[in-house]
């Protein structure tokens, strides 16, 4: 492995028009890694090579009207199929993720592929040995913006069509708030604008990611906000743990608890939230902040986790009373000695 990732710009050099490409992403994929999955996808088929997109896991419902996303592998359901096309891949793109260990299962099997890789991510702190070809910038609004990026820098924009604008357009919109969070930039509009223009149906993409859930998710919520939000006044932060019981109870599927951490932020003083949720094998925490709680270094010191500063993600082996516990006394010490600076 090599200590020290070319520029992206070099893989249009290498990249041979007959060369299989796999494209993948984080687990559990959202809008963003979709999106930017997608849409590069679109292009690099445009470009003439054999291309596949592999998912590690499922993915949420409200992602199925994406443009390509019935050709989509699932390497859990379809191992065997996922691995041919591995096997015989000249190149891998992994979008939207920092480290192969976010990709559960497929960790082994990416790491020792013997192809070219290339990393666009915009998480902190990328496995930067274990790719070829990087593009990290953890400024960007989004991987599908840095998708976006890519292609205009390939020299070959015109490719870019209804579809790709369209699964660009999801993940920079659902990565960024629809558009409020402060990483949202001058150039994160002109792109939108220029996607706008290959007449993309806006509304009904919004409509799409955020509009497209069954009833028992909002029942869910409102049991989840009524009696499994904790407040901590003292810390300006808010807990939601989730029991495995309540995703039973309430037939919760993939995607169903996208966005639930951001709903303490808006109360008035909260400046971090946590969520809590008792998976099978494991406890998976997600961080969300306001301006100054650094979620990255929480999550990476107390969770085995990271991302963003305002937004990461953790694991733990420990029962949900146990992690409930470990979060708040982790909070304790993480902002005394931030206080204490």
């Amino acid at each position: 492995m090599q200590s020290i990732m070319k520029e992206i710009s070099h893989v249009f050099e290498s990249l041979k028009p007959t060369d299989p490409v796999v494209i993948n992403m984080h687990q559990k994929p959202d809008p963003d890694a979709m999106g930017s999955a997608l849409g590069l996808y679109h292009f690099i088929k445009k470009l003439g090579n054999p291309v596949v997109v592999i998912s590690p896991t499922n993915w949420a419902d409200f992602l199925k009207w994406m443009p390509g996303i019935e050709d989509v592998i699932d390497f859990e359901s379809k191992g065997e199929l996922a691995r041919k096309y591995l096997s015989a891949a000249k190149w891998l793109f992994s979008l939207d993720y920092n480290h192969f260990n976010r990709t559960r299962y497929m960790e082994g099997v990416l790491i020792q592929m013997e192809c070219k890789k290339v990393l666009i991510d915009h998480h902190r702190e990328p496995q930067t040995e274990c790719f070829d070809f990087g593009y990290s910038d953890i400024t960007k609004s989004s991987t599908s913006e840095m998708i976006y990026d890519f292609i205009v820098l390939s020299g070959k924009k015109e490719l870019i069509d209804q579809n790709i604008a369209a699964c660009l357009y999801a993940g920079v919109m659902a990565d960024t708030g629809s558009f409020r969070f402060s990483s949202t930039s001058p150039d994160t509009h002109k792109m939108i604008a220029e996607l706008q223009a290959y007449d993309i149906d806006h509304p009904r993409i919004h409509s799409n990611v955020y509009d497209n859930f069954q009833e028992n998710r909002l029942r869910f919520i409102g049991h989840v906000l009524l009696n499994r939000m904790e407040i901590l006044y003292d810390h300006n932060a808010a807990i939601i743990a989730i029991p495995k019981a309540d995703i039973l109870k309430f037939h919760i599927k993939t995607g169903d608890t996208e966005g639930l951490v951001n709903y303490p932020l808006s109360i008035q003083g909260i400046e971090m939230a946590a969520l809590l949720i008792d998976r099978d094998e494991e406890r998976k925490w997600s961080f969300r902040s306001r301006e100054t709680f650094d979620c990255n270094t929480f999550a990476r010191k107390y969770f085995e986790g990271g991302g963003h500063f305002n937004a990461s993600g953790g694991r733990s082996n420990l029962s949900v009373d146990e992690n409930v516990k470990a979060f708040k006394k982790a909070l304790i010490e993480f902002t005394s000695n931030n206080n204490n600076k």
